[in-house]
């Protein structure tokens, strides 16, 4: 038995979360930082390098405090943070500014014409992330600062993820060219993947924009799963984080990846990682080209497997967006929710107010509620949100298995359905499927079973899952609210495609079927599936 420590940080706080490797979390501490976004520019969003690393020191020295352990016992310290957040460096790995945190938006048009010409020169990789290459991402960030740092660009080293640069600072390293990178955050945010060599083409890069002249090589180091070190813990960091020198830290990942496993993912397994955001997790035995899905990475969550991920841009955001304009909470919001009958608002809200992210992969859609009359309230249109979310991540599931991954179970991780029983029983009833919820928040956990990994007290993920995951709470569909929800489902999937593709579909009975639907009426038999009329010219 060893006590390992799992960091995780997040967009406003660093969680450390200590456990044993054979009974699982004893403790989670949590320290904050700030989120820098300015009024004038509300795509912008940084974090400083030295908060999170404060941050870091003050978390664990509170989770050692309040687990009572002996700081000398912990035998690995594993990190994996949000992404793509990256931070350019020096050589010597000094930041060159903060970071542009996963949230930061500022990059659209260097995402924009990275992609355009990604499909001009038949660039495989952009196949693989969706057909789009992401603003969020690290090419598009880095683009946009060397655009706007005319200054700095002589002292750039390199950028890194958080994740490979808490890696790299807690081991010592002061070299750029000997870090050791993440497959999970280089594979999903930089299109690198062994299947054509790893990164882009310089040649490919420089005709994107000639500031990327040299970059491929400055992206270098070498690329590993979380099954191998990063190296030693530093004496430098040791004696800030008051643990024993040279312990073992692994090669970082995404939080969450890191999480699903956490979360008890095995293969067959999607995991729905909800937050701010939601994060989509899968694994397969297979490499498999899936339209709309924004990575298909092997190694990146689970070492031996093929790493899936898709996502909702925006999931706990549009409830707190919706209860800020009501001047309340979602806690209050939620409320009097399980007294509303399913499919029976009359609402159908779409999930878009951060863009698409999965399948249709279109930055420029925003949020839409479709249905109001004069009676509705903001609780009505928070449970349409949560419905809009698992439609939407009903499409997304269909999607993974039309193209071979398995989905035999459905977990919900993350922070919101440990505190939102009424999303997971709607899930469930919208998907058709069992929800499954860890019986804890399992955040902080991934990081642990990896560390348990690198201090060799467990020889596989699987059994490291086996000891310290916790149990489930399960949550299965109300045949009740079947039908209804089928329904609904087939409208929803018409709008979705429809305002998200260009073949805009017939919506001239929607709305009407939505209110019937709520009213327990009879709809057409072809509902969800109507084609467009002709429209005379005006």
């Amino acid at each position: 038995m060893s006590i390992v420590a799992g960091v995780d940080f997040g967009t406003l706080s660093v969680r450390v979360t200590l456990a044993d490797t054979l009974i699982g979390p004893l403790g989670t501490a949590i320290a904050e930082y700030p989120l820098r976004r300015t009024r004038s520019d509300p795509d912008l969003a940084t974090q400083a390098h030295a908060d999170h690393m404060d941050g870091l020191v003050l978390a664990m020295k509170r989770a050692i405090k309040d687990c009572g352990v002996d700081p000398k016992a912990l035998r690995a310290i594993a990190v994996d943070t949000t992404g793509s957040s990256v931070i350019p460096v020096d050589r010597n790995l000094n930041p060159l500014s903060d970071y542009y945190l996963w949230c930061d938006h500022r990059a659209k048009s260097e995402a924009e014409e990275i992609t355009a010409m990604a499909h001009e020169t038949h660039l495989e990789a952009i196949e693989w992330c969706g057909g789009t290459y992401s603003h969020e991402w690290g090419f598009a960030k880095l683009l946009h600062w060397l655009r706007h740092n005319p200054k700095l660009r002589g002292r750039f080293g390199t950028a890194l993820e958080h994740c490979d640069m808490v890696a790299a600072v807690l081991t010592g390293v002061t070299d750029s060219s000997a870090v050791v990178r993440s497959v999970c955050a280089m594979g999903h945010k930089w299109m690198w993947n062994p299947k054509w060599g790893g990164l882009p083409s310089q040649a490919f890069l420089s005709r994107v924009d000639p500031l990327f002249d040299g970059v491929r090589e400055k992206i270098g180091g070498t690329y590993q799963t979380s099954a191998k070190l990063a190296g030693g813990l530093s004496s430098e960091w040791a004696a800030k984080l008051g643990l024993q020198e040279g312990i073992p830290v692994p090669v970082g990942a995404f939080d969450a990846h890191w999480d699903a496993i956490g979360a008890g993912c095995r293969l067959g397994d999607v995991v729905n990682v909800i937050g701010t955001s939601t994060c989509i997790i899968a694994v397969s035995e297979r490499v498999k080209l899936i339209p709309g899905v924004c990575g298909v990475v092997p190694g990146s969550a689970h070492p031996d497997l093929v790493g899936v991920e898709a996502g909702l841009s925006a999931t706990g955001d549009i409830f707190d967006a919706i209860a800020r304009r009501a001047s309340t909470t979602v806690s209050k919001l939620s409320e009097g929710l399980e007294t509303i009958e399913g499919g029976k608002t009359g609402l159908m809200r779409f999930s878009w107010d951060n863009g698409d992210r999965t399948v249709l992969v279109r930055s420029d859609l925003g949020g839409m509620t479709i249905g109001w009359h004069l009676g509705h309230t903001a609780q009505d249109e928070l449970y349409a949100a949560i419905e809009g979310t698992a439609f939407h991540t009903r499409i997304i599931l269909e999607r993974m298995e039309q193209h071979g991954v398995p989905v035999n179970r459905v977990i919900n991780g993350g922070g919101v359905p440990q505190k939102n029983p009424v999303l997971n029983q709607i899930y469930a009833n919208v998907l058709g499927k069992p929800i499954l919820v860890p019986d804890g928040l399992p955040t902080g956990l991934g990081s642990g079973i990896f560390a348990s990994l690198a201090s060799k007290d467990h020889a596989t993920i699987e059994a490291a899952q086996a000891a310290m995951c916790v149990g489930f709470k399960k949550f299965d569909p109300n045949p009740s609210t079947r039908s209804r929800y089928e329904l609904l489902y087939q409208l929803y999937k018409q709008v979705y495609m429809g305002f998200g593709t260009s073949s805009l579909g017939d919506f001239s009975q929607v709305l009407g079927d939505i209110k019937r639907i709520a009213a327990g009426e009879p709809v057409r038999s072809d509902v969800g599936h109507r084609v467009p009329r002709k429209v005379a010219s005006l």
